[in-house]
């Protein structure tokens, strides 16, 4: 996970192409125009580069010691920053000279594009502003509040997914899925509010609704998006149906039920988004006893991306307080990135260091000689890319041969079934993220309508599963991320999707090789000179796809995906 800047968190929106002034202007006013919005921006990074990183030092700091003093300094540091991005006066400057046109400089204008949309979301009625904040904190807090009752015993979702894991009789399992549903109920009417004051947030500022907002103020068109999504479906319904049908006989043999008697709960996930053990592998027996931390550092020293400094600056261990999960932090934008981690010897953990030092070194190979507003990823899903791209690597046998140490028999005991297993958790989450990112484009269209057909609609399009008979709860509500985290969850999909771009491109340019199955992508310093020089150098000088095209020659696709998962 990317802990991401206030910048990069609002997004960014650079239109390509430029319409011509209906009014004439001197060279001598652009000249002026140039020199005040240069002045501007100096203004304006003279507050936000102190305070933002000592913003950051703060939410590092808390996170790792759990202590509440230092959580709510962050917040008030936080809170400080925010008001910067609210001043009325730089948003009509930034407006004004944005209107006016007359930005010559190609990365002068991407800053003025940068900090627009830095600025316009924080200007919507600041009453309005106010109320969906105080609502969202209010929703979430039912939600960290929740605990499903099973047997009159409360559970975290972490024991509800352990009873959906491991056990094998109908009537627990659907009484533990049951159960979790029923946050749905008590918060499904705040999270339709919030909708609906998201919308008139959104049609407030020019836009037809939250949806579109969203994706438009991250530089992504809703057509091209929509697009997307539907070549993706069309690629992986007949593979998903088939690695289904093989769920299926599983599912039916565990439970002793008929394959129509197969319900949501048997799939061993609370919705079905993560791929249900289905492959008798234990990838963490070949990680026992090793020192993951270091197995990292070699790595990335081998393809020429060293994290010796990262590693020093961060925090990998188990503490008492401490964040349990993991993050990768910019601090200033200049050098000091961080990650927090909790560290065992187990796959989980391999797959999550690659992957939380992929984000790092995206920001920590982006040159200082870039604007401070440019040295972002050019998007949300491109770090997110590059971070999948080495999370996969740690259930590669043949990666796993060369980092720790694994025999040839290993090797070949794993390669056909580690082979299916990354591919059974693309394909199932990859028709997850189809539900999510159409549930919420029609809801966003239109929230008055029946939400709770809506979902089960999807999810039996999608994702293949039987509806419970006469079910008419709001299921969809039971999803965090709609509630708090709302229409960024395609994005997911999407940095899976350039993941596997990149990986046909290196397989085929550097390592010349078309088998993406059979390579480590181990000790070759041209894979990280690769990304340093084609993804990271550009910082978010272009538009996501630009970049996109410029490093692997074509525009971001789903082919490749379909090619490594599906053919």
């Amino acid at each position: 996970m990317k802990k991401k800047t206030k910048i990069m968190a609002v997004g960014v929106l650079f239109a390509t192409v430029f319409t011509t002034l209906i009014f004439s202007c001197s060279n001598e006013g652009d000249k002026n125009m140039d020199q005040e919005l240069t002045a501007l921006i100096a203004e304006i990074e003279g507050k936000i580069k102190p305070l933002s990183k000592e913003s950051n030092i703060a939410y590092f700091n808390a996170s790792i010691s759990g202590n509440p003093d230092d959580y709510q300094k962050s917040e008030n540091l936080q809170i400080e920053l925010n008001k910067i991005f609210s001043d009325t006066g730089y948003y009509s400057k930034l407006k004004k000279i944005k209107e006016a046109n007359t930005i010559k400089n190609d990365t002068l204008r991407r800053q003025l594009e940068v900090y627009y949309n830095a600025f316009i979301e924080n200007h919507a009625d600041t009453e309005k502003l106010n109320a969906i904040t105080k609502l969202a904190t209010e929703v979430e807090k039912k939600y960290s509040n929740f605990r499903a009752e099973v047997k009159g015993k409360k559970l975290s979702d972490n024991d509800i997914e352990m009873i959906l894991k491991t056990s094998s009789k109908t009537e627990e399992v659907k009484e533990a899925w049951l159960s979790h549903k029923k946050i749905g109920p008590v918060v499904a009417e705040d999270v339709l509010k919030l909708v609906k004051m998201r919308n008139e947030l959104a049609k407030s500022l020019g836009f037809s609704n939250y949806h579109e907002m969203k994706l438009k103020l991250s530089e992504q068109d809703p057509q091209e998006i929509e697009k997307l999504f539907d070549e993706l479906d069309n690629l992986t319904r007949d593979a998903f149906a088939k690695i289904k049908d093989e769920m299926d006989e599983f599912f039916m043999k565990k439970y002793n039920v008929k394959k129509e008697e197969l319900m949501p709960w048997h799939y061993q996930n609370r919705f079905f988004q993560e791929a249900p053990a289905i492959f008798p592998v234990d990838l963490d027996t070949y990680y026992k006893d090793k020192d993951i931390i270091t197995i990292t550092q070699k790595y990335y020293e081998g393809i020429g991306a060293p994290i010796d400094e990262i590693i020093k600056n961060s925090d990998l261990l188990e503490k008492p307080g401490k964040n349990q999960h993991a993050y990768c932090i910019d601090i200033d934008q200049e050098g000091d990135v961080r990650v927090l981690c909790n560290v065992k010897s187990n796959e989980r953990w391999m797959n999550t260091m690659l992957h939380e030092y992929g984000h790092a070194i995206y920001d920590k190979y982006m040159p200082a000689s870039l604007p401070y507003a440019l040295r972002n990823p050019a998007h949300t899903f491109t770090t997110e890319a590059i971070a999948m791209f080495f999370g996969r690597l740690g259930k590669n046998p043949y990666w796993m041969k060369e980092m720790a140490g694994i025999s040839d028999d290993d090797v070949s005991k794993l390669a056909e079934i580690g082979q299916k297993t990354l591919k059974l958790e693309q394909l199932t989450f990859s028709r997850w993220v189809q539900v999510m990112y159409r549930f919420e484009k029609s809801m966003y269209t239109n929230p008055d309508q029946d939400l709770n057909k809506l979902w089960w609609d999807l999810v039996e399009k999608y994702q293949m599963l039987k509806r419970p008979a006469d079910r008419n709860e709001p299921d969809w509500a039971s999803k965090i991320h709609i509630a708090s985290f709302p229409c960024y969850y395609h994005n997911y999909l999407m940095g899976e999707l350039l993941a596997s771009q990149f990986y046909f491109q290196i397989a085929e340019k550097i390592l010349k090789s078309s088998d993406v199955n059979k390579l480590s992508y181990t000790s070759n310093k041209e894979i990280g000179k690769y990304f340093i020089d084609k993804v990271f150098a550009p910082g978010s000088l272009f538009q996501w796809n630009t970049m996109i095209e410029k490093a692997t020659g074509e525009k971001l696709t789903a082919k490749y995906y379909a090619k490594q998962f599906v053919d």
